[in-house]
C-alpha cells in the first residue's frame, strides 16, 4: 500500500482529513455538513458509548429517549437558552409535499403548513423539562437520573469530519434534584466519570476545570469541562457538565413538594460528550503511518497475517492460528485472522498500520518449524519474534504496556507544551508561534478576556479545578488574580 497520508509536519489540517478517510471512519455526506460514519469508525464508536453507558449505570443513570422534534414555543420559556442556540438551529415549518402542477418535480405543499414549527433539536433540555413536570409531584420522586443516547443538529458553516458537523452523535444526561448541593454534586460526579474514561480508555491526559461566564453553556449557571490537548498544539473540550440551577424548572414550572411540606422548584444538571471523542482520539496519538488507537477502544486488538506460498502452508499456519485465536479470546482479547488472498502480506501490514490495530502478529512456515511467531506493535513500530507457547499471556501483557505507553506519550507532550506565563508579550509569542496550554493570571473579567481573543484567537479553556491556587496580577491589566488559567487556541 502507497503512502497515503500528507504528513502532519506538512499540513495537520490535511493529514486528519486523509486519516480519517483513508483509515475508513467516515466521509462526507449527499447532505452538506452531515457525515457518514463507516463501519470502522462506527466500531469505535460504539466501543466508546459501551464502556460510557456502563459508567453511567454503575453511578446509577438510566437510559431514556425524548422526540427529535421541539416546539418552537419550549425554546422562548428559557432566554439564556434560545439566544444560546437560534443561531444553529434547523426548523422545520411544513409536512408534506406534493407533484409541482407545472411538471417541476415535487414540491413543498403550501397548505401543509404547521400550525407551530418545530426545531430539530440542537440539545434537548427544553423537551425534557416539559416532559419532567409530569414526572415530578414530590420529593419521593426525585432525583431522576437519566440518559439519552441521541442525535442533535446544530447548524455549522464551517464543518470538518467528527469535529464539526452539522448532525452529529452524542449522549445527553439530563437529572433533576431535591436540592441544589445534589445537583452541584452531580455535576461535578459525572466530570470526573468523563476524565476518568477519557484518560483511562482514550489514553488522552485532561484538565479539568470551570467555564467563564462568555464560555458556559446556554441556559447554565455553572459549565465544567475536561479540556485535552491535540498533537498540533491546540485544544479539544472532550466533554462538559452543567448546573443548570432551577432555571429550567422555572421556565417550564417543574415543582416538589419537599419533606417539610413546602413547595420548591427542582434543581437541574445536564451532561454531555459526542463524536467529537472521535476527533480527540485520532489527533492525540496518530503519526503520519495512520491511527494509533488504545487497546481498549480499538475494535480490532489483533490482527493476525499468514505468510505463505502454497495453500498446503496455509493449511498448516490456519490450524496454529485457530489455536492461538481461541487463546486470545478467551483472555477477551479481539482478534481478526486476515487470510485473503486478494492482498500481498506487505499490503496488509500497511493497511493494519494505518488503521491503527495495536498488535500485529506474522506467522509463516519457517516460524511454524521454529515454534516461533513474529510481534509488531503499532505505537513503537518495534518487531520482534516470541516463541508461540504462551504467546498469549505475552499479547495481553503487552497489550496493558501499548495502553500505558500511549497514555505517557501524550502526558509527556502536553507537559512539554504547557506554559507558565506571566507577561502578555510572552504569552502572545507563544500562542502564536508554539501553541499549546498556557497558565496564565486573568482579572477576571470579561472585557480582558474578549481582549485576549481578538488579539490572540486563544481563549480561556476552562479554570482549573485545583488545590493548588497561585495567586498573582493580570498579564494584561496587572489587577489581582487569585490563580492561572488555561488558555488555548481550540477545536
Amino acid at each position: 500500500m502507497a503512502k497515503v497520508l500528507t504528513s502532519k509536519e506538512e499540513n495537520y489540517s490535511q493529514w486528519y482529513n486523509d486519516l480519517v478517510i483513508k483509515a475508513d471512519l467516515a466521509e462526507n455526506s449527499a447532505v452538506r455538513g452531515c457525515m457518514v460514519i463507516k463501519p470502522y469508525g462506527y466500531a469505535i464508536w460504539e466501543k466508546i458509548q459501551s464502556i460510557l453507558d456502563g459508567m453511567f449505570k454503575d453511578t446509577g443513570h438510566s437510559n431514556a429517549y425524548f422526540p427529535l422534534l421541539i416546539p418552537k414555543s419550549f425554546f422562548s420559556k428559557e432566554a439564556n437558552h434560545v439566544e444560546g442556540f437560534a443561531k444553529e438551529c434547523a426548523v422545520v415549518t411544513h409536512y408534506r409535499l406534493k407533484n409541482d402542477e407545472n411538471g417541476k418535480g415535487i414540491i413543498v405543499d403550501p397548505e401543509a403548513k404547521l400550525e407551530e414549527e418545530l426545531i430539530v433539536r440542537p440539545t434537548s433540555e427544553t423537551i425534557i423539562w416539559n416532559t419532567y413536570k409530569n414526572w415530578i409531584q414530590s420529593y419521593r420522586d426525585l432525583p431522576i437520573l437519566v440518559n439519552q443516547w441521541a442525535n442533535v443538529v446544530r447548524w455549522e458553516m464551517r464543518t470538518r469530519l467528527f469535529l464539526r458537523t452539522t448532525e452529529f452523535l452524542w449522549q445527553e444526561g439530563h437529572t433533576a434534584h431535591a436540592t441544589m448541593q445534589e445537583a452541584k454534586d452531580e455535576t461535578k460526579l459525572m466530570l470526573k466519570v468523563y476524565a476518568e474514561f477519557v484518560e483511562k480508555f482514550m489514553a488522552i491526559p485532561v484538565i479539568q476545570g470551570k467555564k467563564t461566564e462568555s464560555e458556559k453553556f446556554a441556559g447554565a449557571i455553572n459549565t465544567y469541562a475536561i479540556e485535552a490537548l491535540m498533537q498540533d498544539g491546540k485544544a479539544l473540550q472532550a466533554g462538559t457538565s452543567h448546573f443548570l440551577g432551577q432555571n429550567f424548572a422555572k421556565a417550564f414550572d417543574v415543582k416538589f413538594t419537599g419533606k417539610d411540606g413546602k413547595i420548591d422548584y427542582v434543581w437541574a444538571t445536564s451532561w454531555g460528550v459526542s463524536t467529537r471523542l472521535m476527533g480527540a482520539l485520532i489527533m492525540a496519538h496518530s503519526d503520519n503511518n495512520g491511527l494509533i488507537l488504545p487497546p481498549k477502544l480499538a475494535p480490532i486488538q489483533v490482527v493476525i497475517i499468514p505468510i505463505y506460498k502454497k495453500q498446503d502452508e496455509l493449511d498448516e499456519i490456519s490450524n496454529k492460528v485457530n489455536e492461538i485465536t481461541g487463546k486470545l479470546k478467551n483472555l477477551g482479547i479481539s482478534v481478526k485472522f486476515d487470510n485473503r488472498d486478494t492482498q500481498k502480506p506487505g499490503w496488509k501490514f500497511a493497511e493494519y498500520e494505518l488503521k491503527g490495530v495495536p498488535v500485529r502478529l506474522a506467522i509463516g512456515a519457517r516460524d511454524l518449524a521454529n515454534q516461533t511467531i513474529e510481534v509488531a506493535r503499532r505505537d513503537t513500530l518495534e518487531k520482534k519474534t516470541y516463541p508461540i507457547e504462551n504467546i498469549e499471556n505475552v499479547i495481553s501483557e503487552l497489550l496493558d504496556e501499548i495502553q500505558i505507553n500511549i497514555y505517557q506519550k501524550a502526558f509527556k507532550f502536553r507537559k512539554e507544551n504547557t506554559y507558565k506565563i506571566d507577561n502578555y508579550k510572552d504569552f502572545k509569542d507563544i500562542i502564536k508561534n508554539k501553541g499549546g496550554f498556557v497558565l496564565a493570571h486573568w482579572d477576571g473579567t470579561p472585557e480582558t478576556e474578549n481582549k485576549i481573543k481578538e488579539e490572540t484567537k486563544a481563549t480561556i479553556r476552562c479554570i482549573p479545578v485545583s488545590d493548588e491556587k497561585e495567586e498573582g496580577k493580570c498579564m494584561v491589566t496587572g489587577k489581582p488574580s487569585k490563580q492561572r488559567v488555561l488558555f488555548a487556541k481550540a477545536y
